[in-house]
């Protein structure tokens, strides 16, 4: 495994995207279990994207403009679901100290939806594994999981830490009621804006 794989895989995963922003957010409303489920949880969603890679399926999704499309906007419209929710749910980023089942379910049905319409991973998945896959390989196809593998286990720890972080300072945070409606409309605004740059993306 090269070190330009390992080196684009960290820079990739610590860029800020629809993932980190659930995590964080799940984070500072829930704590520090219901980061890391957030974090589980949009690395699950990335495994449609590897499986759809390496069987093929991602050459179909390039093909047909009218598949990226369906996809493409079913991911817009969940992106700008979640920021009218966090915009108008005074309760969606609040000191949450129950750990119910409920929550934690919602933190993990989304962070696996955020990831799952999006398509651009599958696009990402395209562009990249194939630069470190020697297509006369014969185990290929291994060599690909095992590098989406690598990728997925950044995400997670990476995710994670963004969650672990964001609980450390919930206590700071969410007791102040102006902080609060500021995170809100700060959270919902990058959902806005990653289903905005979303929509612009073409195949």
């Amino acid at each position: 495994m090269s070190l330009a794989f390992l080196l684009t895989t960290l820079i990739v995963v610590v860029t800020p995207g629809t993932g980190v922003v659930h995590t964080l957010a799940a984070g500072l409303a829930h704590g520090r279990r219901a980061g890391v489920l957030a974090a589980f949880a949009s690395t699950l969603g990335i495994v449609p994207h590897v499986l759809a890679t390496v069987t093929g399926l991602a050459a179909l999704l390039n093909a047909s403009a009218t598949a990226f499309q369906v996809l493409k906007y079913a991911g817009v419209a969940y992106l700008l679901h979640m920021a009218w929710a966090t915009l108008r749910d005074k309760e969606a980023i609040s000191l949450d100290t129950s750990g119910g089942p409920g929550s934690a379910g919602r933190v993990i049905v989304r962070g696996v939806l955020i990831n799952l319409l999006n398509p651009k991973l599958t696009i990402f998945f395209v562009a990249f594994l194939p630069q470190f896959v020697d297509p006369g390989e014969p185990h290929a196809v291994p060599r690909m999981l095992a590098l989406s593998g690598v990728f997925m286990a950044a995400t997670f720890v990476v995710f994670a830490g963004y969650g672990v972080l964001a609980a450390a300072v919930r206590g700071h945070i969410t007791s102040r009621p102006r902080v609060m409606t500021w995170l809100r409309r700060g959270f919902a605004g990058s959902f806005l804006a990653l289903g905005t740059k979303l929509a612009l993306t073409t195949p």
